[in-house]
């Protein structure tokens, strides 16, 4: 038997293999792991799984390049390709063209990892969802003006809302370039002083509403300075737009109606605030009319008329006192004059005179005894009525 070398052996086997048409062209079914993507070269490398056994997997550049989503460990798959040996490591392993996930396909993956990659990089955090103006003065509609979407728009707010303006810019919603034109009409609206912008389409396939399901729109919406609400196919329907945007309403009608108050309300709600800004006017009215009063009260009780009012009429209360007092007081010294002057008139030498005395004066001097009278002397009289005058000739 003849020596052949390592790099002959695997060789052997390559071409084998290589030969072997059942091995050629396979579609194989697994589970992804250790998945790795050569930042250089761009090939994938990977372990394709099952619950039993494990082959090695290599996708390289061109390939790759096609795949619509991003391929990860755990991911359930179908790979199509060849199995072949790699010379060099004398192993087998699996040369993928192709990766479809099963269940949603590659399109659904690929949407699913759009989403997660924009969760995680906060797109549609409720925390950056803006609040919808209650009266906006400018609304806009970003959609194709040759389809029914912005006839129910224009109806709705003509109906609901009459006070507003319509901003309506025609953009692309389907097809190459659709991405980019409501990109570019969002930018517009913004432009146009738009107080709240709708963005969306009437109802389609899942293909015909693939274009609100890209990058691009979801971080034109996310950017937007202006509240947007995205209104999107029909109520079934659901895209990132949706997601990113302020506001999700399932129809361009109700986005009308979610972008605008309804007149009728407002006049309702007008006529209720009137009635009650009255009510609380006249309330408070009354309130200012009593502190006023007793305010009034208050300054007219303080003033300088009041006090003199008050002063005078105290002075005129005194003077009345001080009156009657005062006749009380003469009527007192009244009647004390009268018992003294009837106590001094009893005693009154003039009144014992009435009586039949009289009264003996040595010139000025009242005398009541004769012993300082010598005969001769001369003496006045004074009797109860009148005088004489005397001379002594005689005394005892």
């Amino acid at each position: 038997m003849p020596v052949i070398t390592v790099t002959q052996i695997n060789r052997y086997i390559a071409s084998i293999l290589k030969n072997d048409r059942n091995i050629q062209g396979v579609m194989v079914k697994g589970e992804i792991s250790d998945y790795v993507r050569h930042f250089r070269s761009g090939h994938i490398y990977f372990t394709l799984k099952d619950p039993e056994s494990s082959v090695k997997a290599v996708m390289f550049a061109s390939s790759a390049s096609r795949l619509k989503f991003e391929p990860e460990d755990g991911m359930a798959v179908i790979v199509s390709g060849s199995i072949s040996v790699y010379e060099r490591e004398g192993a087998y392993q699996l040369y993928v063209n192709d990766i479809i996930p099963e269940g949603n396909g590659a399109a659904g993956a690929a949407l699913e990892q759009l989403k997660k990659k924009l969760q995680k990089e906060g797109l549609f955090d409720t925390a950056h969802k803006r609040p919808i103006p209650v009266m906006p003065k400018k609304i806009g509609a970003v959609t194709s003006l040759n389809g029914a979407a912005v006839r129910d728009i224009i109806n709705v707010l003509s109906r609901r809302y009459p006070l507003c303006e319509v901003y309506a810019v025609n953009a692309l919603v389907q097809g190459e370039g659709a991405a980019d034109s409501v990109c570019r009409g969002i930018l517009k609206a913004e432009a146009a002083g738009c107080e709240v912008i709708i963005v969306g389409r009437g109802g389609g396939s899942s293909e015909d509403l693939s274009v609100f399901n890209t990058e691009k729109i979801a971080y034109a919406v996310y950017n937007c300075k202006v509240p947007v609400i995205s209104a999107v196919g029909h109520e079934t329907d659901f895209t990132i737009a949706d997601l990113a945007a302020d506001l999700r309403a399932p129809t361009p009608s109700a986005a009308a109606e979610l972008a605008s108050p309804d007149i009728k309300s407002l006049y309702e709600k007008f006529s209720l605030y009137e009635r009650r800004i009255e009510k609380a006017a006249i309330t408070q009215l009354d309130k200012a009319t009593d502190v006023f009063v007793a305010m009034n009260a208050r300054l007219l009780a303080q003033s300088p008329e009041k006090k003199l009012q008050l002063a005078g009429e105290r002075i005129i209360s005194l003077n009345k006192r001080h009156e009657t007092a005062y006749l009380r007081y003469m009527d007192k010294l009244e009647r004390s004059l009268a018992e003294n002057a009837a106590k001094l008139d009893s005693l009154s030498p003039l009144k014992v005179l009435s009586r039949g005395y009289s009264l003996v004066y040595k010139g000025d001097k009242l005398l009541s005894s004769s012993e300082s009278l010598e005969k001769g002397e001369k003496v006045s009289i004074r009797f109860g009525s009148g005088g004489a005058s005397a001379e002594i000739t005689d005394k005892w």
